[in-house]
């Protein structure tokens, strides 16, 4: 049994985005550098519904995956936002991508300018309470990935594979469109940052980013050999920042493994626009707003009860 739900353990922590793998041999050691790893990437920050949400069997929860540009002295600035709210007694999971040129208020900072600077003013505290402002629901946890260790993270599961629908060339490497595979970081870094050669802009790239994330997490899932176990542990020691607890992991792996497997993607698209000479995607407040009921009800919270977690 212990061997079973440490699979799904690490299933889970790479659907959120902490992109662990479960391996077959469990033992001991495996399952004592695990919880160590995640008490090193533990960072606490002010959250709802913390304590309730994951100590109350199948309440759905809502988390906010960010992948940031940091770099050495640089906090940087964060480069993709998904939003996902997991509902394990309707066994699915809404997962929503924000553009990052996205105009709102900056919670916190009393500016109103692109979402991804909330980031770059104040971290990931920032960000969590711009995001739960510009979409009316509550925030439980977040999972922090520095995208420049998708390279790391990519040679460490030894190449992925996934869906590309447009063809295009970028960084040396080519692109055809259909079913491929990125062999090495290197080529999956190439294949998440081309943007200008899209006409979809950053939409057509968080497309891209999803299908790099959904390729590691099935790459992670399959994996039989466990020679990769401590180069994986490295990169998300290195790389990633989640309030998720260990305990809470595993309670994730216990009630909620249905709902992810069923992921209903969209994304919060918006039209461009240059406002004294910057250029912000403006989403409309009924757009907002009707993605936000249904943020709610896949919640199974009322208006009135996101509001007061304010």
């Amino acid at each position: 049994m212990k061997k079973r739900k440490l699979k799904w353990l690490w299933i889970t922590l790479s659907v959120f985005g902490v992109l662990i793998l479960g391996t077959g041999a469990y033992g001991y050691y495996m399952w004592d550098k695990t919880q160590k790893t995640v008490a090193t990437i533990h960072e606490d920050i002010d959250s709802n519904l913390t304590e309730k949400a994951i100590k109350e069997d199948k309440v759905p929860i809502s988390v906010l995956l960010m992948g940031v540009d940091e770099r050495s002295g640089d906090r940087g600035r964060s480069d993709s936002l998904i939003l996902l709210t997991v509902n394990p007694n309707k066994e699915s999971t809404k997962m929503v991508s924000i553009q990052r040129d996205t105009r709102t208020e900056i919670i916190g900072n009393g500016t109103i300018e692109k979402i991804n600077h909330a980031y770059a003013r104040g971290g990931a505290q920032m960000t969590i309470d711009t995001v739960e402002n510009f979409l009316d629901v509550p925030i439980n946890y977040f999972v922090k990935v520095n995208m420049e260790s998708f390279q790391e993270i990519v040679d460490a599961v030894g190449g992925i594979n996934v869906y590309n629908d447009l063809q295009f060339s970028y960084g040396g490497y080519d692109f055809p469109v259909g079913d491929i595979t990125l062999e090495t970081g290197e080529e999956a870094l190439a294949f998440t940052r081309m943007r200008k050669g899209d006409t979809r802009g950053d939409y057509g790239r968080m497309l891209r980013q999803r299908e790099v994330i959904e390729g590691v997490i099935e790459k992670g899932a399959n994996i039989a050999s466990i020679t990769k176990f401590d180069n994986i542990l490295e990169v998300v020691e290195n790389n990633i920042k989640t309030n998720l607890t260990f305990d809470e992991m595993w309670s994730i792996q216990s009630n909620y493994t249905a709902a992810i497997k069923n992921i209903d993607k969209q994304a919060l698209e918006g039209t461009g626009k240059y406002i004294d000479g910057v250029s912000y995607q403006i989403v409309t407040d009924e757009d907002r707003n009707t993605l936000s009921q249904k943020l709610k009800e896949h919640l199974e919270i009322s208006s009135d009860t996101a509001k007061n977690n304010e």
